[in-house]
């Protein structure tokens, strides 16, 4: 689930307090409707630090929540984020990570490193404060981890999903420029009919809509057609 920030938040990234800002009042504003539930959410962004997207990737119980790293990625992957973040909070209010928690940013720092996407940081939020895996050395640690290094065959698993992933970020865009071109197609039916009816002479259209007249008469064409 996409998450929207507000008017007034900041959208580029310097430090840890900008992201626990940012995901303070995500997680205060998403408690009203999953109060007590582990949230994990991942904030992608470009090599300059300006957030492409805030992701909630997966929604758990009140002490744990199910990570795929695929799914975390998925979505890096089309939006083309270079960086990511995650950030989950403990409705408990305890700020230690766990041992799952450790495990699942190895992995993620594993198949970021396959994917060619710097996973930066792991954030544990609460409304009044957090714990950042970078600034208390975690991060250091878990990058020089050897527990999750993954196989010949699940690098190649991996990026069979990356392929596919790509080839879905693919079809979107062409459905997308299809679109695109269909509703200007429709417009353009739209104006040199409403012109035509005003008895505007085609040269007239043609300057007007910043197209030739033989694109005119071709419009013309397939009202007539109609």
């Amino acid at each position: 689930m996409d998450i929207k920030l507000g008017k007034n938040d900041k959208r580029y990234i310097e430090g840890t307090d900008d992201v626990y800002n940012i995901m303070k009042s995500v997680l205060l504003r998403d408690n009203k409707i999953d109060q007590e539930k582990e949230h994990f959410w991942i904030v992608g962004m470009n090599l300059a630090g300006y957030i492409l997207y805030i992701e909630l990737i997966a929604l758990g119980s009140y002490k744990s929540v199910d990570v795929e790293p695929m799914n975390v990625f998925r979505v890096a992957v089309m939006k083309n984020a270079s960086r990511v973040i995650a950030v989950h909070n403990h409705p408990s209010g305890r700020l230690s990570p766990s041992v799952t928690d450790k495990d699942i940013t190895d992995r993620l720092i594993q198949v970021g490193r396959i994917l060619n996407i710097e996973f930066v940081d792991h954030l544990i939020i609460s409304p009044l404060s957090y714990t950042s895996f970078r600034s208390i050395g975690l991060m250091d640690e878990l990058e020089k981890s050897l527990k999750y290094v993954p196989t010949y065959q699940v690098v190649e698993q991996i990026r069979k999903e990356e392929k596919q992933i790509a080839k879905e970020k693919l079809d979107l865009e062409k459905n997308k420029t299809k679109a695109e071109k269909e509703r200007r197609e429709k417009l353009e039916l739209v104006t040199v009919k409403a012109l035509l009816d005003k008895n505007v002479s085609i040269e007239d259209i043609a300057k007007i809509m910043e197209i030739t007249p033989k694109a005119v008469n071709k419009v013309i064409n397939k009202i007539n057609s109609n």
